[in-house]
């Protein structure tokens, strides 16, 4: 299932008040889009689950980043929207 912005936008806001099990409620039933994928990882980045993060990251066609900020990755997915 294919997120819609606007629940994509709501899960970033999640993770924005640190919520992440609230996002990842949402970004998870989205596997397909790039931008879900992303939202996934940065999830797991806040677990602290990095191995996870890095298949999600791989699965969005990202790099991995070399200096983890969470609100920097935060900041650019949303400004992909």
């Amino acid at each position: 299932m294919k997120l819609k912005p606007a629940e994509l936008s709501a899960a970033l806001g999640l993770l924005e008040q640190g919520d992440w099990k609230a996002a990842h409620a949402i970004v998870q039933k989205d596997e397909e889009s790039p931008l879900a994928c992303w939202a996934h990882g940065i999830v797991h980045l806040m677990e602290g689950d990095v191995a996870n993060a890095r298949y999600w990251y791989r699965e969005a066609g990202r790099a991995f980043p070399k200096n983890i900020s969470i609100p920097d990755e935060i900041k650019i997915l949303k400004e992909s929207l």
